[in-house]
């Protein structure tokens, strides 16, 4: 009895903090199937806030593009139509050019740094850039380093990607760095990759391990090549109008819970590569880790130059200047 009791008061004082129902959902978006990690974030981010909100705050997760494919997701963030929307932050280059400096190859020499980096000063000068596009940025989960697959054959040196016909995301800096490896870069949206694969529109392309495996383009790909070429972060962010709505109380548990939601899926992602590279070398993918990384960052300086002559080299030197 007095167990029913005490929880009766904790529940009584959650209502209390945050209101006798639940008046606010949250529709929580991304590309991903239900099987990657982003999901995982999703399942965690709803049960917690949920919890800790006493119910005022619930979330509707909407996986697999349900709600439309990046751009459209973007978009529906932007305009209130979403609430949250997760995708890679490439998607985002467009708003804010300065956040492709996070996407530049061989940028990160160590996730480590890359989360230095990310949940730092320099990550949150380029957040805040967000907000004149109308989103809170709620942090950056991992999608990871990118790596190559291909049906050719294994990828060691530079000479190896050459005459690809490489499907490549919306980055201007991956773009830049296939044509500088002299492949043949052709944009295609994620959703559409398996049957390009699948029917020869394309015969390569560039994913973290979980992507690959997430979407089952081993089932495609003969050869995996841990070129590990760029970090890739995702966003996770919020319509600001949508965030300002909610009561201080409330804000504090989404930006809390999305910061640990965050950390627990870089954690998984870390852990569970090489179980799930081992899954893919299982399932008939040959796997090569022998790459020339000197020789291919050699190739691939230009990109760099470019990058700065058209942003600046603020956000390069300042991600520098990390590392020291």
């Amino acid at each position: 009895m007095q167990f029913f009791k005490a929880l009766g008061l904790a529940s009584a004082m959650a209502l209390a903090a945050f209101g006798a129902q639940a008046d606010t959902n949250l529709k929580l978006a991304h590309a991903a199937p239900e099987t990657d990690l982003q999901q995982n974030l999703s399942l965690f981010f709803k049960e917690q806030v949920e919890a800790r909100t006493g119910g005022s705050v619930t979330v509707t997760i909407f996986p697999q593009g349900q709600l439309g494919n990046d751009a459209a997701m973007i978009d529906g963030a932007r305009s209130g139509i979403i609430d949250i929307a997760m995708s890679g932050l490439n998607n985002f280059t467009g708003l804010v050019p300065e956040a492709g400096a996070f996407e530049l190859p061989f940028m990160f020499p160590s996730r480590a740094l890359a989360y230095k980096v990310l949940d730092g000063e320099v990550g949150q000068g380029v957040s805040d850039q967000f907000s004149q596009f109308g989103l809170h940025v709620l942090g950056y989960p991992e999608n990871g380093y990118r790596n190559m697959t291909n049906n050719r054959g294994p990828i060691r040196t530079p000479d190896d990607v050459a005459g690809l016909n490489m499907r490549v995301n919306n980055s201007k800096a991956l773009n830049d760095m296939f044509l500088a490896l002299g492949a043949n870069p052709t944009q295609l949206p994620v959703a559409e990759l398996y049957t390009a694969l699948e029917t020869g529109v394309v015969d390569a392309q560039d994913h973290p391990i979980g992507i690959v495996l997430s979407f089952k383009f081993n089932e495609v790909q003969k050869y995996l090549s841990l070129t590990q070429h760029a970090y890739s972060a995702l966003a996770l962010v919020m319509n600001e109008n949508k965030f300002n709505s909610l009561t201080a109380e409330e804000q504090k548990v989404v930006t809390d819970v999305a910061a640990e939601a965050i950390a627990m899926q870089r954690d998984l992602a870390q852990e569970k590569e090489a179980e799930m590279i081992a899954e893919l070398e299982a399932e008939g993918m040959e796997v090569n880790s022998d790459v020339d990384a000197a020789a291919f960052q050699a190739v691939v300086k230009p990109v760099w130059d470019t990058f700065i002559a058209n942003n600046g080299d603020a956000v390069v030197n300042a991600i520098a200047a990390t590392q020291e």
